[in-house]
């Protein structure tokens, strides 16, 4: 059997015939007619007035800090677990991370610790729905609205995910999305940033393009700073592709998650992600596992075994109040988060890529019982 790996990305729809429909037209940079086309159907399918697509899920957070004026002495409350993106954004930004521990079992930032975190300095909630459940909004948004803060809303991992039925990505005052290869949707590499608020939008097509000038006789006179952070016809060419089959995506994900559920479920060693809560079903952007207390191994020796057994598999997050970089700033210095330390330590997960088969995940299973049985 060979090596199954953590994801490969299913690329059988239209994506061949608009990339040729690119070369075909020259239209290869970022002026071509698939990135409007990819930004408007995005905007339609989460229900937002705006969308801005740009280079990355990580130059979308950037964005999306710069966008709403946070700054030096300002406060973004986060969770620990989470990627670093998060936390650099904000600190590249001169404003300062604050972070939350996160649940055990759905991976997402405790809501209920958010409001003893909230200080005169207190700018934003950086909402990060991981995983494949989205966080509780509800509890969040009424806080935003007590203490006048703003929401960015990472849905990275999110793509069709929806909380009440209300499309995730729809919730923040900015909310962004990857392209990641690993992401339901995919562009190679690629992000997006989404609002309803027009100033927001206008400020954010301004520093994906260098804020150049709008007034032509001013073309190379710059008044602010931005970046060039602009996607390719290419790129948006892929998402407008992908984007058409998300419904059958998100079906074929729940599919994979549901299938290692039942095929799982006799493993007394790991603790299996939960399947829904009252506001969503779980969209497995990722099948996530974490060892259980009395197991002795700890992740990083179960996925040693599972690769040279063929199976690829990833670490969950380092949590942000442990990464050095931050520690050397001063940043976090004697916080615990125990939830989000014990998840990096004990959690890995396991293939789960669109264009895994039936008989990949068979396979799958059949290693995780060897090496965890």
């Amino acid at each position: 059997m060979s090596f199954i790996p953590v994801n490969e990305p299913l690329l059988n729809g239209n994506e061949k015939k608009y990339l040729n429909e690119c070369i075909d037209t020259g239209w290869i940079s970022s002026e071509g007619p698939f990135i409007k086309k990819f930004e408007d159907n995005m905007a339609s399918y989460v229900n937002r007035k705006y969308a801005v697509a740009v280079t990355n899920g990580t130059a979308a957070l950037e964005m999306a800090v710069e966008a709403l004026g946070i700054g030096k002495n300002d406060e973004v409350i986060m969770p620990s677990f989470t990627i670093i993106s998060c936390g650099q954004a904000v600190v590249k930004a001169g404003a300062k991370p604050v972070l939350v521990d996160s649940e055990y079992d759905s991976f997402n930032m405790k809501v209920q610790d958010l409001e003893a975190k909230i200080t005169p300095n207190t700018k934003a909630i950086m909402v990060v729905h991981i995983y494949g459940l989205p966080v509780d909004m509800n509890p969040i948004l009424e806080l935003a609205k007590k203490y006048n803060l703003k929401i960015i809303e990472d849905a990275a991992e999110m793509h069709g995910q929806t909380y009440n039925s209300k499309m995730c990505g729809s919730f923040g005052d900015i909310s962004i999305f990857s392209f990641y290869p690993n992401k339901h949707i995919t562009t190679g590499e690629g992000g997006m940033v989404l609002m309803d608020d027009e100033r927001l939008y206008e400020k954010c097509k301004s520093l994906r393009n260098l804020c150049f000038s709008s007034d032509g006789n001013k073309r190379f006179i710059h008044e602010e700073l931005g970046w060039n952070l602009r996607m390719t016809n290419i790129q948006a060419a892929l998402g407008v592709a992908q984007l058409e089959r998300i419904d059958e995506f998100v079906t074929k994900k729940r599919w994979i998650g549901n299938m290692y559920q039942e095929l799982l479920s006799d493993i007394k060693s790991i603790n299996l992600p939960i399947k829904q809560k009252d506001f969503a079903e779980n969209i497995y952007w990722v099948f996530p596992v974490t060892l259980k207390d009395d197991y002795p191994k700890t992740a990083k020796e179960v996925m040693k075994e599972l690769g040279a057994k063929g199976i690829g598999t990833r670490p969950f997050f380092y949590p942000m109040h442990t990464q050095p970089v931050f520690n050397k700033m001063g940043l976090f210095v004697d916080e615990e988060y125990p939830n989000a330390k014990k998840l990096y330590e004990r959690g890995f997960y396991i293939p789960s890529g669109l264009a895994i088969t039936e008989e990949q995940i068979k396979q799958v299973s059949k290693f995780l019982h060897e090496v965890l049985v």
